[in-house]
């Protein structure tokens, strides 16, 4: 039978560990020592298990533990600390990593001796593991005693390299790393007795460079010495500083350099913001906007100086066109009214529009990387000077003009397909910045008639890719007139080719002395035109009824309605040197037949013949006698129509032209339109006054007010005293009704 081990005591085991862990310490300390051979380790190991696991009174875990952690303060006190009281800055910042090396290694030595407190006597007693031990006991005798040192010398290493010395990163990243570690799964330490005192310092440091940058650079050069200094300091946080210290130390970076700057940087005389896009520095206004979106609203004023800039520029415009129109019409004063005044102007003022937007577009795009709030700020800034008259013009009428010009035959735009289609979204585009988008239709409407009717339009393909356009930016009512009026069209040119058919088919009946074109129009697709009893000739009206015929064969229940001044004739002229081919207006034709059958008619006889009202019978002779083509010479020779001038042919009239167009005096629709479309407003106010009332039933003035302006808003914007005059009539008209009680509200009346 085996005996009993014989216990080891207390002093005997501690004095063989003793010896071990001096071992240990001349091996740190790198004093001659053999490294520790596996028998070495084993007996150690077994000399803890063997005290630990005999029987009370000799079960000496409790005292073993004590002793693990003298171990850590003796040596700690006999040779870590005198090494590091006699170092300051960096030298004592290296003696401190390689303490901590040491320290950690023997941490893991000791702990591989001590293993079996850790398994079974630290768990039972629920206390620190030995790692943890170890630890503290550095934490408490050296980290307490030397952190402000070492914290002094840290941070006087990050101002040399902020000075531009170079230092050694890696050795900051170490002892940084201490002051991680001896948090023990926590920040506190790092933060409380580093990070405070790092953004502390960042601050003075960033404050008196600032200062001193302000004064003396220019806000290109600043922002780039800004710019540069917040690269430096995210490479420090990459190098050497802890991932949590970031986003704390760029804001007291952003704050000294940025924030506390901001106003004076942008407002520099001769190169802050407004400088910069006037002299389209487009590099530094990306850089602006890189550094001033790390601040809290800190583009908002950026924004406000560009909008201000981008208005300044269009008002600019806008002023240069008015004066430049001005100018043109007090030198053209002395040669009577000309046709076109200004409208080059106003067409390059549209061109220029574009091209402001495209500048200050690509802006938004490439400088300010599409930010909403940039875009809002583009937008209110068109807005502002898009909706102010031109010379007298809205904006509106030159957009719908412009558009004419690039769509019509012999335009002064000379484009490629490609271009022109690029140039019509621009304009598209441009209208959403316009107010009176239904004032654009209505213009654009009688302006795309014309061109249809007189065979005008370059291209149908264009006509519709305009439109298609229109109805994507404005909604489907906005171009349903429009797009019938091209429909009506094509369906004309079908009805006319039937209608030549039919003219050829079987009867002698149905035979006419001249050719008769007639376009067939919808009549709620059309601007309305001004309906006149022409009396035409014989011919004329025998090809009118011929064409009724045909039509009510198929159209029974269809009225025609006649409009002879949108019609066109092409005539036959025998002058006494040769016959030439006059195009005209179908009222011009008709005055001008009438001198087939007399050589000389007053004025009174050609009203009373061509059953026409003075002044339109005005404007035809005016074109035939005193224009630039005098078919007609008249007495007294002026350039006025009297209702006593006397007319006759002018068989001496010459011309190098075979063919010859003799246009009739232009018409200003301009008043017409804008009736028309205050008319079409008074409805469309009534429309959503109703439509919103019937279905609340109950409502207050100002909330109904608002709902109808943001209604209509998208067509055009209602003036508050119009809607009020609405409401009043719709009061008077039964459809609403005040309430007895509060005036300020309003009942639907069903």
């Amino acid at each position: 039978m085996a005996q009993d081990r014989k216990p080891i005591e207390l002093a005997e085991g501690w004095s063989f560990m003793q010896n071990g862990i001096n071992k240990l310490i001349k091996i740190l300390e790198g004093e001659p020592e053999d490294q520790f051979n596996a028998e070495q380790y084993m007996n150690l190991y077994t000399t803890i298990y063997n005290m630990c696991t005999q029987k009370p009174p000799h079960d000496y875990s409790e005292q073993l533990y004590g002793k693990y952690r003298e171990a850590f303060n003796q040596y700690i006190t006999d040779k870590v600390m005198p090494s590091l009281r006699e170092h300051h800055d960096e030298v004592l910042l290296e003696q401190l990593w390689s303490r901590w090396q040491n320290h950690k290694l023997m941490v893991r030595w000791l702990s591989r001796f001590f293993n079996y407190l850790d398994r079974y006597y630290v768990l039972r007693h629920t206390l620190h593991p030995l790692k943890d031990v170890g630890l503290l006991c550095f934490r408490d005798l050296v980290y307490e005693e030397i952190k402000k040192k070492t914290k002094d010398g840290v941070l006087r290493l990050v101002e040399k390299e902020r000075e531009g010395e170079l230092i050694g990163r890696t050795l900051l990243k170490n002892i940084l790393g201490i002051f991680i570690e001896v948090g023990m799964g926590n920040m506190e330490c790092y933060e409380r007795d580093f990070e405070s005192f790092l953004l502390t310092d960042t601050g003075a440091f960033y404050q008196r460079k600032a200062a001193e940058w302000i004064e003396q650079d220019s806000c290109p050069d600043y922002m780039c010495k800004a710019e540069q200094c917040l690269k430096e300091e995210e490479e420090r946080i990459e190098k050497y500083l802890h991932t949590s210290t970031r986003p704390k130390l760029l804001k007291e970076v952003e704050k000294q350099v940025l924030s506390n700057y901001e106003t004076v940087l942008l407002q520099k005389e001769h190169s802050g913001c407004a400088a910069l896009l006037r002299d389209d520095k487009t590099d530094d206004l990306a850089r602006m906007f890189r550094l001033f979106q790390r601040i809290p609203k800190g583009l908002e004023p950026v924004a406000e100086i560009f909008r201000e800039h981008v208005e300044h520029e269009g008002t600019k415009l806008v002023k240069e066109v008015t004066e430049a129109v001005e100018s043109k019409k007090e030198k053209d004063a002395g040669k009577g009214p000309s046709k076109d005044s200004g409208s080059s102007f106003e067409q390059q003022f549209v061109r220029s529009v574009i091209e402001l937007h495209d500048k200050y577009l690509q802006y938004v795009t490439s400088c300010f990387s599409n930010t909403s709030l940039f875009h809002k700020a583009l937008k209110e800034a068109f807005e502002s000077f898009c909706n102010k008259n031109v010379a007298g013009t809205s904006s509106a009428e030159l957009m719908a003009s412009f558009c004419d010009n690039l769509l019509k035959k012999g335009g002064s735009e000379k484009l490629t397909d490609e271009a022109l289609e690029e140039t019509l979204e621009k304009v598209v585009k441009l209208l959403a910045y316009i107010s009176d988008k239904d004032l654009f239709a209505e213009f654009y409407r009688k302006k795309l008639a014309r061109r249809l009717l007189h065979d005008k339009s370059s291209s149908d393909d264009h006509e519709r890719s305009i439109l298609s356009r229109l109805k994507q930016q404005c909604g489907a009512q906005f171009t349903s007139k429009m797009e019938g009026m091209v429909m009506d069209l094509t369906l004309a040119r079908e009805k006319q080719q039937q209608f030549d058919e039919w003219l050829k088919g079987e009867g002698s009946d149905r035979k006419l002395k001249i050719d008769l074109n007639v376009t067939v129009l919808t009549t709620g697709f059309w601007p309305t035109y001004k309906a006149m009893d022409l009396a035409l000739p014989q011919d004329m009206v025998d090809g009118v009824e011929m064409f009724k015929r045909f039509y009510e064969q198929e159209n029974k229940h269809r009225r025609l309605a006649w409009f002879f001044s949108l019609g066109m004739c092409h005539l036959k002229a025998n002058f006494d040197t040769r016959a030439m081919e006059l195009i005209l207006g179908t009222q011009q034709a008709t005055c001008l037949l009438l001198f087939n059958d007399a050589d000389e008619l007053t004025f009174s006889d050609i009203v009373q013949r061509l059953n026409l009202a003075e002044d339109d019978t005005g404007r035809v002779l005016h074109s035939l006698a005193c224009a630039k083509h005098k078919i007609l010479l008249k007495e007294p020779a002026n350039k006025t129509i009297g209702k006593t001038d006397k007319f006759m042919f002018n068989n001496k009239f010459t011309n190098v032209s075979k063919r010859l167009k003799i246009p009739l005096p232009p018409v200003d629709e301009k008043k017409k339109v804008i009736e028309d479309v205050d008319k079409d407003r008074r409805y469309a106010i009534d429309a959503a006054i109703v439509r919103t009332m019937k279905s609340r039933k109950v409502m207050g003035h100002q909330a109904l007010v608002m709902e109808v302006v943001q209604q209509l808003s998208r067509m055009f914007k209602p003036d508050f005293k119009q809607i009020k005059k609405r409401i009043e009539d719709l009061i008077e008209r039964d459809f609403l009704e005040r309430d007895k009680e509060n005036p300020q509200m309003f009942k639907y009346l069903a």
